[in-house]
């Protein structure tokens, strides 16, 4: 955990010392690298013996508590990327 933050702030002073520069390329690299994470959750998961029989006894709340979550902070991250985008177009 004490390595997740230490890279999270060392991100966040190098944004902040570099932040006149543009890097147009991150947006792109930052979106493959989040679908590549979710792929190889999903690949981790599946391989997983253990869990994939268990899918079974999780039942449709704890499935539908997944999906509609999941739901949500795809809509609050598009109305939040929508929100900034229009700041910076001014």
């Amino acid at each position: 955990m004490f390595y997740v933050l230490l890279f999270m702030f060392a991100g966040m002073i190098s944004g902040y010392l570099l932040r006149s520069k543009k890097f147009s390329f991150l947006n792109r690299l930052i979106l493959l690298l989040i679908w590549l994470l979710l792929f190889l959750l999903g690949l981790e998961v599946g391989m997983n013996q253990q869990v994939v029989n268990q899918f079974a006894n999780l039942g449709m709340e704890a499935f539908l508590i997944a999906v509609l979550g999941t739901l949500g902070s795809v809509i609050g991250a598009k109305i939040l990327w929508n929100k900034i985008k229009k700041q910076n177009e001014r």
